[in-house]
């Protein structure tokens, strides 16, 4: 069984830095598609990526707009690609649901954990399903956040 231990484990994107303002084009204004992502320093023996985004500042509690597992460790995650196998997001859809808040800013968390093993989850579980198939198995966590506020009021 593994465990969580400090590690240089990062997880950026191309197109905005942590903390930054997500770029429209990844929102529910602009293409609706994942940004770009890649892993650094991913830990020795992690055998699989799994990433959740989510909104903690949802109106009616945190709101997961991606949910995804098995993700190749060795591998960037190309912008408009739905890797690994997808799960239930807030929506009621699998894949990537982009930003897309109410009124103000929200923040959004891009959470990648290196596991020690494949997960035998299947496709269009949610979130908490996820979360209990990977206890005992995380090595590490990565953290990405950026923000997001819509452009065209409504």
């Amino acid at each position: 069984m593994a465990t969580e231990t400090e590690s240089d484990f990062a997880l950026r994107s191309m197109a905005f830095s942590h903390n930054g303002h997500i770029p429209v084009k990844y929102s529910c204004e602009g293409e609706d598609i994942n940004p770009p992502l890649e892993f650094g320093a991913v830990p020795e023996g992690t055998k699989s990526i799994a990433l959740i985004m989510e909104d903690p500042d949802a109106p009616r509690g945190v709101f997961d707009h991606w949910v995804t597992w098995n993700i190749s460790p060795n591998e960037a995650i190309a912008e408009k690609t739905n890797p690994g196998i997808s799960g239930r997001n807030s929506f009621g859809k699998t894949g990537y649901g982009g930003p897309c808040p109410p009124s103000g800013v929200h923040r959004y968390f891009f959470r990648a954990y290196a596991l020690d093993k494949q997960l035998g989850l299947m496709a269009g579980a949610g979130k908490k399903d996820l979360l209990d198939a990977m206890k005992g198995h995380v090595i590490a966590i990565a953290e990405l956040m950026g923000l997001y506020s819509k452009k065209n009021k409504e």
